[in-house]
């Protein structure tokens, strides 16, 4: 790591500064990569991180400021310039086309050519080398649509490596992959750095700082603060700059020592996943399901809200057998389910925040034709307030807000449906840590309430600082339960690879 640190410099950004209609994203910003070297830039959604990469990227000019490439004053203009400057960028949200193989998204605008027409064989050929270099089961003519978050995100890795770029930047790469795949992840990272290539990491996930990262860059409100050498500081210090304050009590949790059961599953199967499990949850009790992608939780949660009909296994809600065949059915029955993938499964982007946060309580306020609109700003705003949501206003698109904000706003709608049983898929996943902390005490206190809440998490702090229990699933079967007082990331892990 002191030998990358003491490289040479292959990016400056010097005094960036970028405005939008009424909103100063940019201030002054400086920036440098040395080659070598895997720079994190961290802080808080809405910190500029962002827009930084899109200007570096060609996808915004900026309005005023300097990029230099190895000492070299360059124009970036758009993303073509950036390819041309060894420039790659692989964004949060995925850019890969579902309905074409993954060879032809690898080499999608530049497919080799024989005679005027595209060279399939040989494009399948060099892309299935590429992918077996680096060690990755996929084939190269799978569809991209059949393939899971977890390949698709490995996919984009080998597409813009392939570009053979001297800067790589790596937004939010972990956050849909297993703990195997992020070892394999960061291997590839120490190939690329040791033959020079400077990668800049955005992450939220500060346990990746040490192993990964050599220095890291903060930013708060559009401002630069401050460049620390990772092993000179510590996550409280950095938590510290990029909220403005120390963050108490990061992890907000009363635990529960007894209660009475809630639910209990006996023995649930689909015909897929999940195999045979059994488990149960106390009022007032957050309890945690752990395990590796394909582990089959997410699939377990769909069965219990009725997004898999044909499932095998009894679920008693206060002792009493219920039958749930859909989400309508899980409603009824007091269960709500927060999902994974709040941009592909819960959202309605262009929708307004009032919208989002009324859609599943519409007989509220709406009788026959007509609606009570002014129920529903009434119901909005009880929850804008409850879960502090920032928001210019209840009718702003939802879709503007922060990766928090939205978070917010999704569990916000499922507790105006007054569930017994609250579901979070992933509930912090690409939040920032600000918004982590204010939802985990909005867990504390539902629990606290008697709200029994279920947690998947790929985040081992998470689950450890939160969950009353918690639950290992490896291969759609529970392998099994640590409590709090026991548990630890060594215990899970075990469990989780059985």
């Amino acid at each position: 790591m002191g030998d990358r640190l003491a490289n040479g410099v292959l990016l400056q950004m010097k005094n960036i500064h970028k405005t939008f209609p009424g909103v100063y994203a940019l201030k002054a910003v400086d920036f440098e990569l040395r080659a070598g070297e895997v720079h994190a830039i961290l802080g808080e959604n809405g910190a500029g991180k962002s827009t930084l990469i899109k200007i570096l990227g060609g996808i915004y000019t900026a309005d005023q400021g300097e990029i230099y490439i190895e000492g070299k004053k360059v124009d970036i203009r758009e993303v073509h310039d950036a390819q041309k400057y060894g420039i790659s960028i692989i964004h949060q949200e995925l850019v890969l086309v579902p309905y074409m193989t993954v060879a032809e998204n690898i080499f999608l605008g530049r497919e080799p050519v024989k005679g005027g027409l595209v060279n399939a064989a040989r494009m399948y050929e060099e892309a299935q080398r590429l992918i077996d270099s680096y060690g990755v089961n996929i084939s190269a003519k799978s569809m991209i649509r059949d393939l899971t978050i977890a390949q698709q995100q490995l996919v984009e890795i080998i597409k813009a490596i392939s570009y053979n770029s001297k800067i790589l930047v790596m937004d939010e790469p972990t956050s849909s992959i297993s703990e195997k795949e992020v070892k394999f992840l960061f291997e590839t990272m120490r190939n690329l750095t040791a033959k020079g290539v400077g990668i800049i990491y955005i992450s939220h996930r500060m346990s990746e700082l040490a192993e990964i990262c050599d220095r890291v860059t903060v930013m708060r409100d559009g401002s630069y603060i401050g460049t620390k050498v990772v092993r000179e500081t510590t996550n409280d210090e950095l938590i510290a700059m990029m909220v403005g304050r120390e963050l108490k009590n990061y992890y907000t949790r009363d635990f529960k020592k007894d209660g009475e059961v809630i639910l209990k599953c006996e023995n649930i199967s689909d015909r897929k996943m999940v195999k045979g499990v059994s488990f149960e949850v106390k009022k007032g009790e957050i309890v945690g399901f752990a395990g590796l992608v394909g582990a089959g939780r997410s699939e377990l949660m769909k069965c219990l809200f009725g997004l898999t009909r044909e499932y095998t296994g009894d679920i008693y809600i206060d002792g009493k057998k219920v039958v749930i065949r859909s989400p309508a059915d899980a409603i009824k029955q007091g269960i709500a389910l927060v999902p994974e993938d709040r941009k592909l499964e819960g959202l309605f982007h262009v929708q307004s925040v009032r919208f989002n946060s009324t859609i599943v309580v519409l007989k509220e306020f709406i009788r026959g034709i007509a609606v009570n609109r002014r129920k529903e700003e009434e119901i909005t705003q009880a929850y804008i307030d409850r879960m502090s949501t920032k928001t210019p206003s209840m009718e702003q698109a939802i879709g503007k807000l922060s990766g928090g904000n939205q978070q917010k706003v999704m569990i916000g709608r499922w507790l105006a449906t007054s569930p017994k049983i609250l579901i979070l898929d992933e509930p912090t996943r690409g939040v920032d840590v600000g918004a982590k902390s204010e939802i985990y005490a909005i867990m504390n206190d539902l629990a606290k309430s008697g709200m029994a809440i279920i947690m998947i998490s790929s985040e081992m702090p998470e689950l450890i600082n939160m969950s009353d229990r918690i639950y290992v699933m490896c291969e759609g079967r529970i392998t099994g339960c640590l409590n709090h007082e026991e548990v630890t990331q060594e215990k899970i892990m075990r469990l989780a690879a059985k």
